[in-house]
């Protein structure tokens, strides 16, 4: 477990990121992930991903009703292999460098979208998503823009409904693929344990804001997270 002022930096982050994807559907780990690997690097990836499995549950038990099931599923396909690929990444190559490339793509992504191209909830456009996703989340534990940006024309809540979905299903793979991998620490469960309380604030606290962001914000709000994302995880690389 981290100290008295690391463990307040940390839930300090995870109030304001769960009140961040409460309201957007996706930002948990654009918030968290920086300061806990600043703070104590020794608890990532794995508190980032057994929060994971939190909040988007809530998610789910308020907007279940919302979310598109079809395309998931395909997600999911490509979410397998990239979770494979994310844990030899997390084993043998430098995060640095995947974290530079990820944030490179999302940001290409995010202005293509954003100027030019609709991208389209097919099969083949959800197999790549996921598949992006999948290792970018396990090794680097931000892995919602690749989906967010094909789901961006969406409502708020199928939005919020389909990214809970899916974060919670990737956590699930990724924890199974860290843990037989050797990856997983008891401390980053503890230190988990221990945020669910704040993960409930930020939670609670998303309420106005989903109202705001839900009145024809929805897509402006996806891409200025993903946006955020991928600027933070090329400089967070960069860094080191």
């Amino acid at each position: 477990m981290p100290g008295f002022a690391t463990f307040a930096v940390i839930a300090t982050a995870v109030v304001i990121a769960a009140l961040v994807q409460g309201s957007v559907g996706l930002g948990f780990g654009l918030v968290a992930a920086p300061v806990v690997t600043l703070a104590e690097p020794s608890l990532m990836p794995g508190l980032m991903i057994w929060l994971a499995t939190v909040l988007p549950t809530l998610t789910l038990l308020r907007e279940r009703q919302h979310a598109q099931w079809r395309g998931l599923g395909w997600a999911f396909a490509g979410r397998v292999p990239g979770t494979v690929l994310g844990v030899v990444v997390v084993a043998v190559v430098s995060a640095q460098v995947l974290g530079v490339l990820v944030g490179a793509v999302v940001l290409a992504a995010v202005f293509l979208t954003a100027l030019v191209v609709r991208l389209p909830d097919r099969p083949p456009v959800l197999l790549g998503a996921g598949l992006v996703s999948g290792t970018a989340g396990t090794a680097v534990s931000i892995d919602g823009p690749p989906l967010a940006l094909v789901y961006q024309h969406v409502t708020g809540p199928q939005l919020r409904a389909t990214m809970s979905a899916y974060f919670l299903g990737g956590a699930a793979l990724s924890l199974a693929g860290l843990g037989l991998g050797g990856q997983l620490r008891a401390g980053q469960f503890l230190t988990a344990a221990a945020m669910v309380p704040f993960l409930l604030v930020g939670f609670a606290l998303s309420g106005p804001t989903r109202r705001h962001v839900d009145a024809g914000r929805t897509r402006f709000a996806v891409l200025v997270v993903c946006t955020l994302s991928a600027l933070v995880l090329v400089a967070r690389s960069m860094v080191g």
